[in-house]
Formats: structure tokens, C-alpha cells, sequence
């Protein structure tokens, strides 16, 4: 691994100009990304393959109150001991594209621990698993399309594109529909984070106001006093303010 951040970053602001030039708009993840070195492995290379839509809709997912305990919810209380790091609360509301509230849907969280380590067997770099906190919780929204998560911020962690690379502090989010095929993921990103501009997979989106939505803001009627921050974070899943998602195409 020879390639250095300052000539990752050099790509990351040709593709920023050429994008700047063109007066275009394009808000959706590029599946290919030269700076991010692996989006080429990351995405399907082939034409869908067409099914049945009745069969498919077969098969759909329900989840129900007694299937999500709201317990599940709270990353912190998930084993004997205290987590180590800051504790946080993340709330917001899933919408469509007019703002109409989707509701009684399934959203699930997974995340490094503060540390910036995940439990995975192939996450091996040097930083202290976290024995009380798993890094993982789910929630299903309420009528209004709300979802809140008590957890622990996560810390940045280093990966291999190139030399010295560092990821934000993000959090995974996975949303259900009324079907497995509309499953979308996505990742929330804390406010300020000075690896914004190094961070390739963020760049991906050429888009700077499109970046900005996947940004949780501080929420101080979030933070409960003397136990957390609090910070909020709303999901559009259509329309011109839709969030950026993975997987996404223009």
C-alpha cells in the first residue's frame, strides 16, 4: 500500500471541480469512485434479474410489537456492565417525499464501539473491544415515522484503501419496508468531523448538500440531562430531499 492520503485527496478534488463544472446536480452515491478503491467490488455488475412480482410479494416482512422488544433499542443495557464512551441518544422521523410519516417499520443500527472497534472477526486493527457493548440495536417507528436510539458515539477507525485512511464516526442504518426488496441502508455522520474531506466513501456523492443530509444535527431537547448527548437525524426515503442511500444510481 504505496498510495498516500494527499494523492487520494488530489482525485477527490479533480472529481469535485469536473463535478462543479458540469452545472449538474447528482445527489445519489457514484457506484464507481476512483478514490474509494473497491467500489468497483461493491456493486453489481450486471442487468437485474427479473422476477415474478406476485411471487415476490409473497414474501414480505412483519413485524410486530411483540417482535421488537423496546429494549432493543437501548445499546447500553444490552450486557452486565456500563459501555465505555459517550453516551448518546439519536432520534429523528422516516418520511416519503411528502412528508408523510412511515410507520410501524423496522429500523436496525450497527456501529463501531468508541474505540472505533466493531465486534467482527475480520476487524483485527489495534483498539479494545468494548465486553458491554455489542453495537448493534433495532426499533420499529411509531405512528408518526419516529425512531429514538440510546447508544454510544463511535469512534473514527482506520481501513486500507490507502495509507493512513480513516473513517468518520458513523452509524449504520438499515430501513424496512413493506417488502425484503425494499430494504435501505445508509449511514449518519456527526456534525464537524474533520475527515469529511479525506473520507472517499463520503465523497461519493458529488453532491454537497446531498453529504449534508446524511449529517445529524446536536438536538439539545435530545440530550437528557447529567446521562446523554442528544442528536437528530430524519430519514426521507423519496423525492428531491430523499437521504443518499447505498446501493443508489443515477
Amino acid at each position: 500500500m504505496t498510495e498516500t492520503q494527499a494523492d487520494i485527496s488530489a482525485e477527490i478534488a479533480a472529481i469535485s471541480a469536473e463535478y462543479a463544472a458540469s452545472g449538474a446536480t447528482e445527489t445519489s452515491v457514484r457506484l464507481d469512485y476512483p478514490p474509494y478503491r473497491s467500489s468497483i467490488l461493491r456493486h453489481p455488475t450486471k442487468a437485474p434479474y427479473q422476477l415474478d412480482p406476485e411471487e415476490l410479494e409473497l414474501w414480505a416482512p412483519v413485524f410486530g410489537h411483540q417482535d421488537v422488544d423496546p429494549l432493543e433499542a437501548d445499546l447500553t443495557i444490552q450486557h452486565r456492565g456500563e459501555p465505555i464512551g459517550e453516551r448518546m441518544t439519536v432520534a429523528g422521523r422516516i418520511t416519503d417525499g411528502d412528508g408523510r410519516p412511515v410507520r410501524h417499520q423496522l429500523v436496525e443500527i450497527w456501529q463501531a464501539n468508541a474505540g472505533g472497534r466493531y465486534i467482527h472477526q475480520r476487524d483485527q486493527h489495534p483498539a479494545p473491544l468494548d465486553p458491554n457493548f455489542t453495537g448493534m440495536g433495532r426499533c420499529l417507528t411509531d405512528a408518526d415515522g419516529r425512531y429514538r436510539f440510546t447508544t454510544i458515539k463511535p469512534g473514527p477507525y482506520p481501513w486500507r484503501n490507502h495509507l493512513n485512511a480513516w473513517r468518520p464516526a458513523h452509524i449504520h442504518f438499515s430501513v424496512f419496508g413493506t417488502e425484503f426488496t425494499q430494504r435501505l441502508v445508509t449511514q449518519m455522520y456527526f456534525p464537524s468531523d474533520p475527515l469529511f474531506a479525506l473520507d472517499p466513501i463520503y465523497q461519493a456523492i458529488p453532491d454537497q448538500a446531498a453529504r449534508d443530509r446524511l449529517v445529524a444535527t446536536y438536538d439539545h431537547d435530545e440530550t437528557a440531562a447529567e446521562f446523554s448527548m442528544g442528536y437528530r437525524w430524519d430519514i426521507v426515503l423519496t423525492g428531491s430531499r430523499r437521504t443518499p442511500l447505498e446501493g443508489d444510481a443515477e
